[in-house]
Parts: structure tokens; C-alpha cells; sequence
């Protein structure tokens, strides 16, 4: 079934006259299967959709398919080790669902919410997840912006969307007291991190870390920047509430209702 639907989704792809063939990923390198485990072959389909449609819907670059295990894949993958188990994470701006999917495939145990505006890619992360037969990602289309309120998660995670500064604007809204996000970034992480932690502090930053992963697995590892925020005060209003609500049980507990 998993087979028949990607061929669809592939053949919907297919070719005009005059254009190029679909690209096919490079073999799946050995130490990948050290990474995605029973679900390797899961990782190996998500590579083919990343070649074909990922490329003609303009996600990755044609220049990126002989890489895309190396610098993407993997590259993303790899953090799962920041997440502990069963955690929910959001991935803002996931476009070709890296990281969000890449983790989704490493870890079942995770949940994966990808957050993403654009509909073409929307409808392509919600195909793709068809495709490859996930049952922990959720697509939610709209800006990170207006899902504060809305979505309330311990983790966030982004590769390539922004500066830390802003993107922690976007993120620190959707964590849960004391929650972390877990960005994805180059070499030049600590210096990012050394200039915006001011900036990073007034919104609500407490601790921060640089990470590298998959050292042992990739030739160029992963670097993460992790970003740990302390607990937001409660409105005024949410705390009258709360107010209100413990008083409305402790009557009811007490047995003596009011007529």
C-alpha cells in the first residue's frame, strides 16, 4: 500500500515534454541505518519523495539530492538524541520536514507538530506523511505567531529559519514553563549565540548550550544551539480564573450547593 501510494504521488510529478527526469537520492550510506534502525527503510522512501517532489515543489534545491543524506537527512536526524522520550516537539517552518520528519522517522516515540504557513508545502508535508505511513506528525498551517495559545509543548525545534534572536521570538511563545528549543546550526552557533544572549535574556532565555551531534556518524556533525526558558507569569486574568474555578470545586467537594 505504502509502495502504490508513493508511485502516485510520484507519477503526479511526472515530467513534461522537454523537461528534466525526477532525480533519485544517492544510496543510503551505511552508518544511516545506525540512525532510523527498523525504520530504515521509512528514511529510504523519504529520501526518493525528497528527490522527486520535494525538488519540483521547490523545497530543496536539484544541486541538494546527492547530499541529501549527508547535509540533510541525517544532518537533522541525528539530534534526536536533544529529545527525551515521548516528548512533543514543534518544528517551526518545517518546509521539507527537516528536521520535524527526519525526527519523526528516527523516533516514534516522539510527536512532531510542523508548523508551517505556506499551503504548497503544507500539502506536500501532509502527502508525505501519507506516503511514509507516519502516525506521530501533525501539519498545522499558519505562522508560528498565531499558534501561541493554541499550541503549549515542553519542545521546539527549527533548522534554517531565522537568526536566534527572532526566532526565539517565534518559539519561546509555544513552550511550556521551563520548556527548550532546540535549534539546528553551523559553526558559527557559539559566536550567534554570544552576540544575541542579551536580546535572548529579556525574552526569557535562562540557560543556553551549544550541542554537537553525530560527530562519530557524519563529517560534518550537527551543531544545535539549546535554549531553555523559565516559567511566564500567569496573566492576571488567567490567575482570577484559576481563582475562581478552585473555589467553584471546593464547593462542590463540600457537599453544600448553593440554590
Amino acid at each position: 500500500m505504502r509502495s502504490t501510494r508513493l508511485e502516485v504521488m510520484m507519477s503526479d510529478q511526472s515530467p513534461t515534454p522537454g523537461s528534466e527526469a525526477p532525480l533519485l537520492p544517492p544510496a543510503a550510506p551505511e552508518t544511516a541505518a545506525a540512525v532510523f534502525g527498523e525504520r530504515m527503510s521509512m528514511a529510504t522512501t523519504f529520501a526518493t519523495v525528497l528527490a522527486d517532489t520535494g525538488v519540483s515543489h521547490g523545497l530543496i534545491g536539484p544541486r541538494e539530492v546527492p547530499i541529501l543524506w549527508e547535509r540533510h537527512i541525517l544532518n537533522c536526524a541525528v539530534a534526536h538524541e536533544a529529545f527525551p522520550e515521548d516528548a512533543e516537539i514543534v518544528d517551526v517552518g518545517s518546509g521539507a520536514g527537516l528536521p520535524g520528519l527526519a525526527l519523526a522517522i528516527a523516533r516514534p516515540d516522539l510527536h512532531l507538530h510542523l508548523v508551517e504557513p505556506m499551503l504548497r508545502r503544507t500539502t506536500w508535508l501532509t502527502d508525505t506523511i501519507g506516503v511514509l505511513g507516519l502516525t506521530n506528525a501533525t501539519v498545522h498551517r499558519g505562522r508560528a505567531e498565531e499558534f501561541d495559545g493554541v499550541l503549549s509543548v515542553e519542545w521546539a525545534t527549527a533548522r534554517a529559519v531565522a537568526r536566534i534572536d527572532k526566532l526565539a521570538r517565534w518559539t519561546f511563545p509555544l513552550l511550556a514553563e521551563g520548556g527548550t528549543l532546540v535549534a539546528l546550526k553551523g559553526r558559527s552557533a557559539q559566536d550567534e549565540l554570544d552576540a544575541t544572549a542579551p536580546t535572548l535574556r529579556k525574552l526569557g532565555m535562562t540557560a543556553s548550550e551549544v550541542v554537537t551531534y553525530g560527530a562519530e556518524i557524519l563529517e560534518v556533525p550537527t551543531v544545535t544551539m539549546q535554549l531553555t526558558i523559565r516559567p511566564r507569569p500567569v496573566p492576571a486574568k488567567a490567575k482570577a480564573k484559576r481563582a475562581a474555578k478552585a473555589r467553584t470545586k471546593g464547593t462542590g467537594s463540600g457537599g453544600s450547593a448553593r440554590s
